[in-house]
């Protein structure tokens, strides 16, 4: 009775059903889930928003680290003579330990690529002494030496003493022909080897003062060059064999204890294939550690 008296009191306009009452509840649960809801899916938009912003920062890492990595690879792989290389260069046949420089001149050719196979076999590094003119022919040979990490030295474009030695200036000439060519087959116009080996050599000759004032002008432009003081003997005959050139390593590497050993990879020194890798046992089995001219010039 009280009761009924109390809701008598509350005006009719205030008063709910049982139905309004329980749709007021349901309305009040579903705001009250609504804003649960709305919450969860804020914190949950913000956590992938930070795992975002986290995994995108680590991604820009990791681009930048592969950046760095190839830049670094690169970097390697370009020359670059510094004054110790030149003193390295100066004294290439003084050493305290044995060591081979195994050197290639006048390539490529088709007998280039079974050099390389064999020296990828034997994990040796060589130095080619590249022709501009054969480098144009085979530019993919270059490019893999380039690649497998031998160091492409320059042998100038032509071979022809009578263009090559007309002067000092023709000599760079060569040289910076060579050298462009071999930027446009490795696909890098930053590469210089800084380094030249005459044709025919340095010393003596009809054209030895043109060489001789040749060389202050290619140290001038940061090139330096070298000979040899070991050969197999490729281009002492036509048609060695490859009894002849073992013969001529074993004789003309004696005793040295760092030995710049003459070969060639042109298209006629199929012996100098065939003879390779005995040649290597060879140097092996007289405790000779093989080099390239990367570890000399920098």
């Amino acid at each position: 009775m009280k009761e009924e008296n109390n809701m008598s009191l509350v005006p009719t306009k205030f008063r709910f059903t049982t139905k309004e009452k329980i749709l007021m509840i349901v309305i009040i649960v579903l705001m009250i889930v609504g804003i649960i809801v709305t919450w969860m899916n804020y914190v949950t938009i913000k956590k992938t928003n930070i795992e975002y912003q986290l995994a995108y920062k680590q991604y820009q890492e990791t681009i930048i680290k592969k950046q760095e990595e190839a830049e670094r690879k690169k970097q390697e792989k370009l020359p670059k003579l510094t004054e110790q290389g030149i003193e390295n260069i100066k004294h290439i046949y003084s050493s305290d330990n044995k060591r081979a420089f195994l050197t290639f001149d006048d390539g490529p050719s088709d007998n280039t690529n079974q050099i390389l196979d064999i020296l990828n076999e034997t994990g040796i590094k060589a130095t080619f002494f590249v022709l501009g003119s054969n480098v144009e022919k085979k530019p993919e040979v270059v490019k893999r030496m380039y690649e497998e990490g031998h160091f492409i030295a320059n042998h100038g474009y032509s071979h022809m003493y009578e263009i090559i030695y007309q002067s000092p200036q023709t000599v760079l000439d060569e040289y910076n022909k060579c050298n462009q060519i071999v930027r446009d087959a490795i696909g890098e116009q930053e590469y210089n080897s800084h380094l030249f080996r005459y044709p025919g050599g340095l010393v003596g000759g009809k054209y030895s003062d043109i060489k001789t004032q040749a060389e202050e002008l290619l140290l001038q432009n940061n090139i330096v060059h070298v000979d040899w003081n070991a050969l197999n003997g490729d281009s002492e005959k036509t048609n060695p064999t490859v009894e002849y050139e073992m013969q001529r390593i074993k004789e003309t590497v004696g005793n040295k204890q760092s030995v710049v050993i003459l070969m060639h990879d042109a298209q006629t020194k199929k012996v100098t294939v065939e003879a390779l890798l005995s040649m290597i046992e060879y140097l092996k089995e007289q405790g000779y550690e093989f080099k390239n001219f990367y570890e000399i010039i920098r």
